[in-house]
């Protein structure tokens, strides 16, 4: 896990702050605020983004499924995946993962109160060790369908990478399961003042086709993958492109 040091910012603090959260520093409130300078909208779409977060698991969640597997998390919000699902079934189980030393804390704090929930650390970039964390399998049956869930993390990483990482945890997940993952984009050039002063880690930005290629082997629920504010779950497509960066994102079964 990367170590904890609140001098300098953080990709998990600086969302909390987008998100209207308290859980962040001076060095992650100087940086969010930079960004805000440099491009207006990132607070509304960080907001988007967990909107069509709590859009699809709802949808999962309706379609059967009891598992979800949120990797990348982050900190805790007011209303948090297993918050979702369990709405829909009491009884479904949610395994957090992330690399951040103070989200793991952050929740494990907060599921000192839930059941059927952990926190487990992990990087997404090592899926394996993820999902044969003991804690993890002792909660997630992987011989039973499940959710996998890359909610605005796979940008982190070139396309490449974020490519196989989707294909890892394709590959563990037993047919009838789930795979939600959204994923900033946008005109490369429009996003270079972005990406060079976003110091909390780098960014890349993927193309709708590139986003469409994480979820090889899946099929894709209508409308695909699309701008997250316009998916809704009912299969309507409101708009597959917007005039400038924002979150793609979408929600696919695995045959």
């Amino acid at each position: 896990m990367e170590p904890f040091d609140p001098s300098r910012p953080n990709i998990a603090r600086v969302w909390d702050y987008w998100l209207g959260g308290k859980d962040n520093f001076a060095a992650d409130r100087e940086l969010a605020e930079k960004m805000l300078a440099v491009h207006p909208p990132t607070a509304q779409m960080a907001r988007e983004n967990r909107q069509f977060l709590g859009r699809a698991v709802s949808y999962v969640a309706a379609s059967g499924i009891r598992q979800f597997i949120d990797v990348g998390a982050g900190l805790p919000t007011a209303v948090n995946t297993h918050n979702i699902a369990q709405t829909v079934e009491p009884k479904a189980r949610v395994a957090y993962v992330d690399h951040d030393p103070v989200v793991i804390s952050h929740a494990r704090s907060l599921l000192a109160k839930s059941s059927g929930v952990i926190a487990v650390p992990g990087d997404m970039r090592d899926p394996e060790r993820i999902l044969t964390d003991a804690a993890l399998t002792e909660l997630i049956d992987l011989a039973e369908p499940a959710c996998v869930i890359l909610s605005g993390v796979l940008h982190f990483t070139d396309a490449g990478t974020a490519r196989d990482v989707a294909a890892a945890f394709a590959r563990a997940v037993v047919p009838g399961s789930y795979l939600i993952i959204s994923c900033g984009s946008g005109n490369r050039s429009e996003g270079e003042n972005f990406t060079s002063e976003y110091t909390a880690a780098r960014i890349h930005i993927h193309s709708l086709e590139e986003i469409v290629s994480f979820f090889d082997g899946f099929d894709l629920v209508p409308p695909g993958v699309v701008a997250v504010r316009t998916w809704t779950g009912d299969g309507l497509d409101l708009g597959r492109t917007a005039p400038t960066a924002t979150f793609l994102g979408g929600v696919a079964r695995k045959p």
